[in-house]
C-alpha cells in the first residue's frame, strides 16, 4: 500500500541482516510502498561500524539473532555512535518479552517478519519523529546560544550606562565653550572635546553591537512571511495535543525591524507556551492593527496559550535577568525579547491567570521615523526670554551642565536632584513653564512626578530623557493633560535646546 503524507525524500537505510533473501524482501516491500531509498546490508559489528563511519543513515533495520552478532549489540552500537538515528527490530523470533526489552533498550519499534504489512508505515513514522526531534533540538540550541550572547549584552549594557554618564560632559561642554569664546584656539579645543565624546559613544555602541550581533533596522518585515517561518519552526516542537493557530489580519501588514530578531522573539514565546501546556490546548499567534495611545495605529502581535498560567509574584519577576521557572532555563529569553521589541520603539506586556493561560502583547510602531538630518539639527535655534525651566536629574554633573547650558540660552533655571525636591520647588516657587526630567530618577519615577505635578495644576510641556535600556513610562503613563516630548540619551546640547524651544513653541 502506498504511503500517505509528505514524501521523505531519498533515504539511506542500513539492514543488519544475515539473510540475503530476507534483506531483499524488506527492500522490495519498502520500495513498493513508495519510499525512495538506498539499502546497505551487513551482518557483523565491523560492517556496521564501517557503515556508521560513512555518515548517519536515516534508519537502521535489524534482525534480532544472527550468527556471531546480535540485534542488541547493533542497537547499543547505534545508540552510542548515532544516538538520534531511529532503530527498528525486524525479526521472526521476537516474543513479547523481547519486544518490551527492545523498546526499553532504545529501539523505536519492532516488526514481526511474517507480518510485515506494518513495516513501511513504521519506518516512515520513525524517520519523521527523528527529524522532528532533530529540528526541535536545533531550534533550542540556537535559542540557547542567542541567550548566552544576550547575557554578554546585559553585562555590556550595564557597563555602557556608566561609560555614557562619564562621556556625557564631552558632548555638553563643547557647546558651552563655543558660546563663551570667539578665540579660534578655544573653538578648536571644543571641537576636539566634542569629537572625543562622539568617538567614545561610538565605541560603547560598537561593543554593544558586537555582543548583540549586527542589526538591519531598515529591513521591512512582512507579518505573513514572519508567521509562516515561525509556524514552520514551532510545528517541529508541537505535540499532537496542542493546536497552533496563526492569524494575520492583513497580508500587507509589515513593520521596520530585523526579521531574525523578531523570529527569535516569537519562537521564544511560542516554546514557552508549549512547555506551559503539558495537557494540551491551543497556541494562538495573531497580528492586527490597533489604535496607538498617541493617535494613529500600531501593530499588535499577540501570543496566547491555554497553559498553567503565572501568579503575581512570577509576573513581577518575569523580565528580571536570570530569573527562570525552568530547571534548565537561563532566565534571559524574555529579557532578550523585551530588549528587541523596545529597540524597535515598541513595548511588551503580559497578562496571565493561574490555571487559565497567558497572553503576551507586543506593540510595535507601523511607521518608523528616520533620525533627523544632522544639518537640520544644527539649524538656528531660538533663544529663551526668561521662561522658567525646571531640570530634575539625579546625575549631579549632568544636572549642573544642563543648568549652565540652558541659562546661557536665556532661560531661568531651577534644579532638583530628585522628584521630592522638584515637588518642594513647586510648593515654594510656583509652577515652571517647562519641566525637563530624567526618566531614571530615584524615589518618584518620571510618570509619578508628572502625575503629582498635574494634580498641583501643572499643564505645561514636559521633556523626558530616556536611556536605551529604560522606558520612562513603562510602569506609570504620563497624565493626559501634559504634553510629553521624549529625548533619547546620550544628550547633545543642540538637541536639548531644540527640544526646549519646540516644547515652549518659541518661533
Amino acid at each position: 500500500m502506498p504511503l500517505l503524507g509528505v514524501p521523505l525524500g531519498p533515504l539511506r537505510i542500513l539492514l543488519v541482516e544475515d539473510s540475503i533473501e530476507d534483506a531483499e524482501l524488506i527492500s522490495d516491500q519498502l520500495l513498493e510502498s513508495g519510499l525512495e531509498a538506498q539499502f546497505e546490508r551487513m551482518d557483523s559489528e565491523a560492517g556496521l561500524l564501517a557503515a556508521l563511519a560513512q555518515g548517519a543513515p536515516d534508519i537502521v533495520l535489524s534482525d534480532l539473532s544472527m550468527p556471531g552478532f546480535s540485534g542488541y549489540q547493533a542497537l547499543h552500537i547505534v545508540r552510542e555512535l548515532r544516538p538520534r538515528v531511529p532503530f527498528i527490530f525486524v525479526s521472526g523470533t521476537m516474543g513479547e518479552e523481547n519486544a518490551v526489552e527492545a523498546l526499553h533498550e532504545g529501539a523505536s519499534d519492532y516488526i514481526i517478519k511474517h507480518l510485515p504489512m506494518r513495516l513501511p508505515s513504521a519506518v516512515a513514522r520513525a524517520i519523521r519523529e527523528a527529524r522532528s526531534e532533530q529540528e526541535q533540538s536545533r531550534v533550542e540550541d540556537e535559542l540557547m546560544r542567542a541567550q548566552r550572547l544576550e547575557s554578554l549584552a546585559l553585562l555590556a549594557a550595564g557597563l555602557s550606562h556608566d561609560l555614557r554618564n562619564i562621556l556625557q560632559p564631552l558632548l555638553i561642554v563643547p557647546d558651552l565653550i563655543r558660546d563663551r569664546s570667539d578665540d579660534p584656539k578655544v573653538t578648536r579645543l571644543a571641537d576636539v572635546i566634542a569629537e572625543s565624546g562622539r568617538r567614545g559613544h561610538e565605541m560603547v555602541d560598537s561593543m554593544l553591537s558586537f555582543v548583540r550581533g549586527s542589526r538591519q533596522s531598515s529591513e521591512r518585515v512582512c507579518m505573513e512571511r514572519l508567521f509562516q517561518a515561525v509556524g514552520l519552526l514551532l510545528k517541529s516542537s508541537l505535540p499532537s495535543s496542542i493546536e497552533l493557530r496563526l492569524e494575520v489580519e492583513d497580508e500587507q501588514l509589515a513593520v521596520e525591524g530585523n526579521f531574525t530578531e523578531l523570529q527569535q522573539v516569537l519562537i521564544n514565546l511560542g516554546l514557552n507556551a508549549i512547555q506551559a501546556m503539558p495537557d494540551g490546548g491551543q497556541l494562538r499567534l495573531a497580528a492586527t492593527r490597533v489604535p496607538a495611545a498617541e493617535g494613529g495605529e500600531q501593530l499588535c502581535i499577540r501570543v496566547v496559550d491555554q497553559g498553567t498560567g503565572m501568579d503575581e509574584t512570577t509576573l513581577q519577576r518575569l523580565f528580571t535577568p536570570f530569573f527562570t521557572t525552568k530547571s534548565a532555563g537561563t532566565g534571559l529569553g524574555l529579557v532578550s525579547s523585551r530588549r528587541i521589541i523596545e529597540s524597535l520603539g515598541g513595548a511588551i506586556t503580559v497578562h496571565s491567570t493561574p490555571g487559565q493561560g497567558t497572553c503576551f502583547d507586543l506593540q510595535l510602531p507601523l511607521n518608523v521615523q528616520l533620525p533627523a538630518d544632522e544639518q537640520a539639527a544644527a539649524a538656528r535655534i531660538p533663544v529663551g526670554r526668561g521662561q522658567r525651566v525646571l531640570v530634575v536629574d539625579d546625575e549631579a554633573m549632568r544636572l549642573s551642565l544642563l543648568g549652565n547650558a540652558l541659562s546661557s540660552q536665556g532661560y531661568r533655571l531651577h534644579l532638583a536632584i530628585d522628584g521630592a525636591a522638584a515637588l518642594r520647588h513647586f510648593q515654594e516657587a510656583g509652577l515652571p513653564d517647562v519641566v525637563l526630567v530624567d526618566g531614571e530618577i530615584p524615589l518618584l519615577s518620571a510618570g509619578q512626578l508628572l502625575a503629582e505635578m498635574h494634580a498641583l495644576g501643572y499643564r505645561g510641556p514636559a521633556i523626558v530623557l530616556e536611556g536605551e535600556s529604560a522606558r520612562a513610562f513603562a510602569k506609570t503613563p504620563p497624565p493626559p493633560g501634559i504634553r510629553v516630548h521624549v529625548l533619547p540619551k546620550p544628550l547633545e546640547m543642540q538637541r536639548v535646546f531644540r527640544a526646549v524651544a519646540d516644547a515652549l513653541e518659541i518661533g
